[in-house]
């Protein structure tokens, strides 16, 4: 006997328009202070809010995809598709990199000064707040449900304002000290920075499109309220979790007598579900139910890969 226990999918797109509003705000603001100082360092800054702005739609896309319930064509629903949001935000983040090192060497090369600092600066301070502000919200939303492509916007939003801190005091610097190769130089750091946001990100997008497990120590706390169910007479095996978008699933073999009846056994898995259910809330669960005498019941899982319960 196998039972499946499933949630709906949840409509997180109003977070990808509140990137998508942000994104073009901040574009303006710092194309604005690129075009009153001139400096590299905040038209890099604009490069990366363009990229967070192309990310932003590629989020929406994939948070309406992941909302979709399952069909007869995707019987286990569509969450995947936030990991391709993901690796996308990653990869066009690589390509932010690559323009504003460019763009750095050139300047290294050939020079130029700066103007208008002070304005520029405070225009690129107010973009910066409003990135943080909803930096904090996404990420929050993100956590709160589990949703992997809410958090790398998140996290490539946090990394935008660290990007406009460094460049501002890179700008200034340059305008107290007017050592003019210094813009260029914060340009570059802000290039190498983003280059390592971008491969985290794929890292976990490809971690999850590889079905990942949870975390190890939420592991070992399922472990632990499994062993609560176990006697002389009921065992579990076979336990396995894995991650997928906002989802997370969770698979056991409940071992019963065999002169256990139906109604027996349902009702233990349903109270095994409902702990798990109360402990980690979301979870989609797969159980299967077997009589512990017969053979058969321990040639089906690989004890090497799923989660020690005793």
């Amino acid at each position: 006997m196998t039972e499946t226990r499933s949630s709906a999918p949840r409509d997180l797109t109003r977070f990808a328009w509140l990137s998508i509003a942000t994104a073009v705000v901040t574009i303006a603001l710092k194309t604005g202070a690129w075009y009153l100082t001139g400096s590299v360092g905040l038209l890099s800054d604009a490069a990366e809010s363009v990229v967070n702005l192309v990310a932003a739609f590629v989020a929406l896309i994939a948070l309406r995809v992941a909302a979709k319930p399952a069909d007869k064509s995707h019987l286990f629903g569509h969450s995947k598709a936030e990991y391709f949001s993901a690796a996308v935000e990653g990869m066009m983040i690589f390509v932010a990199a690559i323009f504003i090192i460019v763009m750095a060497i050139e300047r290294l090369i050939n020079p130029a000064p700066i103007e208008n600092v002070g304005i520029g600066l405070g225009i690129s301070v107010v973009a910066a707040v409003l990135n943080g502000g909803v930096a904090v919200v996404l990420l929050r939303a993100g956590r709160r449900y589990r949703s992997n492509t809410l958090v790398a916007d998140g996290k490539h939003l946090m990394t935008d304002v660290w990007t406009t801190g460094g460049v501002l005091v890179g700008v200034f610097l340059v305008a107290v000290t007017q050592w003019q190769p210094l813009d260029p130089i914060v340009a570059l750091l802000v290039g190498v920075n983003i280059v390592v946001t971008g491969w985290k990100l794929l890292s976990e997008s490809i971690g999850g499109l590889m079905d990942v497990s949870w975390p190890k120590e939420e592991n070992r706390e399922l472990a632990r309220l499994m062993r609560t169910f176990t006697s002389e007479e009921v065992d579990i095996h076979a336990l396995r979790t894995r991650e997928a978008g906002h989802h997370r699933y969770v698979e056991f073999h409940l071992l019963v007598p065999g002169a256990w009846t139906v109604q027996q056994a349902h009702d233990l898995c349903e109270d095994i579900e409902e702990a798990i259910d109360a402990a980690f809330d979301g979870v989609l669960i797969s159980s299967h139910i077997e009589p512990r005498e017969d053979p058969r019941a321990y040639s089906d899982f690989d004890a090497e890969v799923a989660l020690p319960t005793d």
